[in-house]
């Protein structure tokens, strides 16, 4: 059983997660209605998705440094209340172009976040509890995504406009941002490092010479690519025929990020029993027979299969996640940064150029796109079966 320090600091950790989500893909469900409201192509559309994970992809990076220099929680902090105030911004921009603007902004503050997060978990938390406290953080992120697409779809069809269903998602994630400041234990165990330039050359050696790190990178940037390019562009499948769904009927989609939350906490706890090399094979597995599945014309199957691949797309991560942790060695902000690096910036390329398949052989295309992404994450995971923990 977790003590009440531990309970609080993964409380205000997967608080940190949902928001995080809860605002970075609060655009995701209004596509359809961006490219009407601005006269624009859906691939254009998605950088009101992409270029905050663009944002965050470019800047984890220098941002985890920063964070291991001088601490997290400050960061985290200041990151959580400034993506709200931009998320404010866009949900009333005049221009398409300055909405982009706002969700780059947006994704500049996230950045501070999710590395620091993940360090900040390895730090304070005794080993035995950090694989059950990574499942729960990213199922925070995994119902801040549901959430946040929810939220703006239901009140967008509500108030007929999108500017308010980004609002609504703005204010919540200012609410949880000042919660997240109050319950957020100063941190323990942290110890500063070196930014000297011969030092950080010498991590990075290490790192990409680990015979597992780099591959886990390489899965956090495959993976997450298939999970934008197919929340992407199912909507703008579904409000076609002979589907023909409204903005709030398409958002409850996003419903199936519940089951991605359940899947990374019940992930967590699998690892312990059957290994990481396994659960990371079945899953991956999983995610991509859900991929192909979604290639049926009755409604209920994509929603089963929707379902198929989210449970096996957030326990993929999850498995991950953890076993970048638990092979990071002292620079534990800095891997969990080159992780998220991948993982963000595998879902601004590949969300992004799922759009030209989408354009040009519509939902095949997608669909193809992702099976191509997801394979390899499955020869990656067959490669590291051999793997020492």
């Amino acid at each position: 059983m977790s003590s009440p320090l531990s309970f609080r600091i993964t409380l205000a950790l997967s608080l940190a997660g949902f928001s995080c989500f809860l605002l970075l893909y609060g655009t995701q469900p209004l596509l359809p209605q961006l490219t009407v409201a601005f006269g624009i192509t859906p691939g254009s559309a998605s950088l009101a998705v992409t270029a905050g994970t663009g944002m965050m992809a470019l800047l984890l990076i220098p941002l985890s440094l920063i964070a291991d220099r001088w601490g997290r929680e400050r960061l985290m902090r200041i990151g959580l209340a400034g993506a709200a105030v931009f998320s404010l911004a866009s949900a009333w921009a005049p221009d398409f172009w300055l909405l982009v603007v706002a969700r780059a902004g947006l994704g500049v503050c996230i950045a501070g976040v999710p590395a620091a997060a993940m360090a900040y978990l390895g730090e304070e938390l005794p080993a035995a509890e950090r694989a059950r406290a990574m499942g729960l953080y990213i199922g925070g992120n995994a119902l801040g995504g549901m959430a946040g697409r929810l939220l703006a779809a239901a009140v967008s069809d509500w108030a007929g406009n999108w500017h308010d269903g980004l609002l609504a998602v703005s204010l919540l994630g200012l609410l949880v941002a000042v919660a997240f400041w109050r319950l957020l234990p100063p941190a323990a165990h942290f110890r500063p490092h070196s930014l000297q330039p011969r030092q950080l050359f010498a991590d990075v050696r290490r790192i990409y010479a680990d015979p597992g790190l780099p591959w886990l990178f390489c899965t956090a940037f495959l993976s997450m690519g298939t999970l934008v390019g197919l929340y992407n562009y199912l909507p703008f499948r579904l409000g076609l025929a002979p589907y023909e769904l409204g903005p709030a009927a398409i958002g409850s989609i996003f419903l199936l990020y519940a089951v991605g939350s359940w899947s990374s906490a019940w992930a967590g706890r699998q690892v312990a029993r059957h290994g990481r090399q396994r659960m990371q094979l079945l899953m991956a597995l999983l995610m991509t027979a859900g991929i192909a599945l979604t290639l049926a014309t009755p409604l209920w199957l994509i929603v089963g299969a929707l379902t198929l691949y989210t449970f096996g797309f957030f326990a993929v991560h999850s498995v991950a996640s953890a076993w970048v942790g638990h092979r990071a060695g002292p620079r534990r902000g800095f891997v969990a940064a080159l992780y998220l690096s991948s993982y963000y910036l595998g879902g601004s390329v590949v969300g992004t150029a799922t759009g030209w398949a989408w354009s040009h052989a519509g939902w095949p295309g997608v669909t193809a796109a992702a099976l191509l992404c997801a394979g390899a994450v499955i020869g990656i995971a067959w490669h590291l079966r051999r793997l020492a923990q």
